[in-house]
C-alpha cells in the first residue's frame, strides 16, 4: 500500500497502476475524489440488474397471488365480473413490484459491496488512520493475477510515494 500527499499524484498513480496491468487495486482518501473511481478501474454496476429482476419477480409474484385468490382458491362471483379481472389486479402488482425491487436494491448492494465487513486487513497499517485527514492510499491486493510482493515494492517505489507498507492478511 503507497500513501501520497495530494489528489493529483494518487490519480497520476491509479493510472499508470491500471497501465502496468494491475487489475485489483483500490484507492483511498479522505474525500470523494473526481475521476478515481475511473482511475482504479470501477466502472461497471450490477446493481440496476438485480433491481429489474426483484421488480419483475415482485410484479409476478403479486399478479399471480392475485390471480390465484381471485381465480382458483377462493372465487367468489362479484357483479357479474369475471373471476380473472385484470385490472383489479393493477395497484397490488404496481406495490409489489415497488417492494420487491426496493428490497433487491438494499440487498443486492450489500451483497455486491462484500458488506457488511465488520473488519479489513488495511485497517491493521498504523498510517493507514491518515486516511481519514489528509492522506491518500492506493493498495495493490495479493489476489491480483499479476500480483508479486518485491515487484509490485519496486513499482510502488517508482511512483514516488510517501510511504509504502505492506498490509498484513
Amino acid at each position: 500500500m503507497a500513501e501520497f500527499d495530494s489528489v493529483q499524484t494518487l490519480l497520476d498513480a491509479a493510472n499508470r497502476t491500471r497501465e502496468a496491468g494491475y487489475k485489483k487495486i483500490d484507492a483511498y482518501s479522505p474525500f470523494p475524489v473526481e475521476g478515481l473511481a475511473e482511475a482504479v478501474g470501477f466502472h461497471h454496476d450490477e446493481v440496476p440488474l438485480v433491481v429489474l429482476i426483484g421488480g419483475l419477480i415482485g410484479g409476478l409474484t403479486g399478479y399471480l397471488m392475485q390471480y390465484w385468490i381471485s381465480a382458483v382458491s377462493y372465487p367468489v362471483n362479484v357483479g357479474g365480473k369475471p373471476y380473472h379481472s385484470w385490472p383489479a389486479f393493477i395497484v397490488v402488482t404496481f406495490e409489489m413490484t415497488i417492494l420487491f425491487a426496493g428490497i433487491s436494491a438494499v440487498l443486492g448492494m450489500l451483497a455486491l459491496n462484500g458488506l457488511p465487513m465488520p473488519y479489513h486487513p488495511v485497517f491493521n497499517v498504523p498510517r493507514f488512520a491518515f486516511a481519514t485527514k489528509d492522506r491518500f492510499f492506493l493498495i495493490v491486493f495479493s489476489s491480483d493475477p499479476k500480483y508479486n510482493p518485491t515487484e509490485v515494492r519496486r513499482f510502488l517505489e517508482g511512483l514516488r510515494p510517501r510511504s509504502i507498507s505492506e498490509v498484513p492478511d
